[in-house]
């Protein structure tokens, strides 16, 4: 591909437009057409309110308006843990996380789990999958998960190195992640080499690290991901002028696991403002190149003939913060964490419909086997989005009763000293804590407070109480965290007895290095302690 930009990306809208709706067939019913072929695109770190307005005005995404013309976009849309491997378990299981006990981004599926995609080409779909995937057990650094297993030892260090912005390339550079470049190469390749040649329908996953942030080795030994990195290229696509700074809480006046969440994300310092707009400029410069992947797979299917007779979904495992709450990555019940894209287009799909109902990740699921005429086990946690995408009445949609008007996520892993649990249903977001009692809740109305800076728990006790036995009702949630506490208990006991002599040296020189070198002895013995 030459240097002048992605295939169809400037001109993307008007090409699509032109072959249009007319390419794909009238809706009709779905016994009555072939049963379509299915790409999903999942990228990672993506903040879903980028897909419909106002949060779009600050970037130029001309592939993900494309399907917000051409299909539906779901505006409450929510990952089931708020970190990469655990979102990805449930996505691709179904199941909630307490159910495949997912913890961490250590600790996912098994590697023989039988998903969605396998049932599918059991079913004569051809499968085929390129680029990250990230959702089975035993992956990811030692410092990942040392710190999920020690959060709740008595300590504070810093994980991350601080969030910092960097500008790569020239104007006219637009592979700035080349790694995601080759995988939608090999996807595009698969497209129009060998899916145009089937004759049965085929599943495509493509599976892309953008827009989350880059490793930052200046922080050293088993270094974090916190530089923004962009070239020129993607950063003239974003609107500075609209671009919103937060308003932070004072570090006193922080819920004290937002507290926990700031410092070990090293986001407790001063920030310019103007670091801060950086930080979300670079950012959404990284969600333009996403966008412009998305839009190389739309290109293909568009040339290949194959766009009429395919369903396209797009999501990510979880959002970014990118300095909301004076912090950044995920790991947070905050929408710009928990908060996900979700935009389906195809044929006998509603085009132009914005769905309000709150959908979650394990949706995909269920949904995958109703494109694909399936039966779906009635054990899942999720429901198929195919009645909402149709624009069916509740009554038609499930054997197992309506949609619930709730969905759950909830975080188990690092940079959060306590298990979290999170309840969206009508304007509220209800979020409780360990054992329900030890730490205070938060309850946010979004439809009054989008930015959740007003946590309405002490002011709203009724309100809380309700939701409260809600989520009790759907998850046993002081049972769970403390299942989890003994699991990280037991799993930090293997780790440092399969060191022997090395464990000191070995637990200094993690990902807090900086602060563990400065006390050594102190924070060791604290982990003793805990022990």
């Amino acid at each position: 591909m030459p240097d002048g930009g992605p295939l169809g990306l400037a001109g993307l809208a008007l090409l699509l437009m032109a072959a249009g709706a007319a390419a794909r067939p009238r809706p009709a019913a779905p016994g009555d057409q072939p049963r379509s072929n299915v790409v999903l695109v999942a990228c990672d770190s993506l903040d879903g309110r980028l897909t419909f307005l106002p949060g779009n005005q600050t970037v130029d995404l001309p592939s993900i308006n494309f399907m917000r013309r051409h299909g539906t976009v779901f505006l409450n849309a929510y990952t089931n843990s708020p970190i990469c491997c655990p979102s990805r378990a449930a996505m691709w299981s179904g199941l909630f996380t307490h159910l495949t006990e997912s913890w961490n981004n250590f600790k996912g599926l098994d590697p023989d789990y039988v998903t969605w995609m396998d049932i599918m080409e059991e079913h004569g779909y051809h499968a085929q999958k390129f680029g990250k995937l990230d959702f089975t057990s035993g992956h990811h650094s030692v410092s990942n998960r040392v710190e999920a297993w020690t959060r709740d030892v008595n300590f504070l260090l810093r994980q991350e190195g601080r969030p910092m912005v960097k500008l790569t390339g020239h104007r006219k550079q637009f592979r700035v992640m080349e790694k995601d470049w080759r995988n939608t190469d090999k996807a595009v390749n698969w497209i129009k080499e060998e899916a145009v040649n089937f004759t049965q329908p085929f599943i495509l996953y493509l599976g892309l690290n953008l827009p989350h942030p880059y490793p930052s080795p200046y922080a050293g030994e088993n270094f974090g991901a916190s530089t923004f990195l962009t070239s020129p290229y993607w950063l003239e696509k974003v609107n500075y002028e609209a671009i919103k700074i937060p308003k932070w809480s004072s570090l006193s006046e922080m819920h004290p696991v937002d507290y926990y969440s700031s410092y070990t994300k090293n986001c407790t310092g001063e920030f310019t403002k103007e670091e801060v707009r950086n930080i979300r400029a670079f950012y959404y410069a990284m969600c333009a190149e996403t966008d412009a992947m998305l839009g190389e797979i739309i290109s293909a299917l568009r040339d290949t003939g194959l766009l009429g007779k395919t369903i396209v979904i797009f999501t990510a495992d979880h959002g970014e913060l990118a300095m909301e709450h004076r912090q950044f990555y995920k790991m947070s019940m905050y929408e710009g964490s928990s908060h996900v894209p979700l935009l389906v287009m195809g044929p006998g799909l509603r085009e132009q419909q914005q769905i309000p109902n709150v959908v979650s990740l394990v949706d995909i699921y269920p949904t995958m086997l109703d494109i694909a005429r399936i039966p779906v086990p009635q054990n899942l946690s999720g429901y198929s989005l195919i009645p909402l995408l149709r624009g069916k009445a509740e009554s038609e949609a499930s054997p197992r009763g309506p949609r619930p008007s709730w969905v759950l996520s909830e975080f188990h892993g690092c940079n959060v000293n306590s298990s979290v649990y999170m309840l969206r249903t009508g304007k509220w977001k209800y979020i409780a804590y360990s054992d329900g009692s030890s730490v205070p809740p938060q309850l946010f109305d979004l439809t009054a407070d989008p930015d959740e800076l007003t946590n309405l728990a002490i002011k709203f006790p009724v309100t809380v109480h309700s939701l409260d036995k809600i989520l009790r009702s759907i998850v046993n949630y002081p049972k769970v965290s403390s299942s989890v506490q003994e699991y990280n208990k037991q799993q930090f006991i293997s780790w440092k007895q399969s060191l022997g002599h090395n464990y000191s040296s070995t637990v200094a020189n993690l990902r807090w290095h900086q602060d563990w070198l400065k006390n050594p002895k102190k924070y060791e013995n604290a982990i003793d302690k805990w022990l």
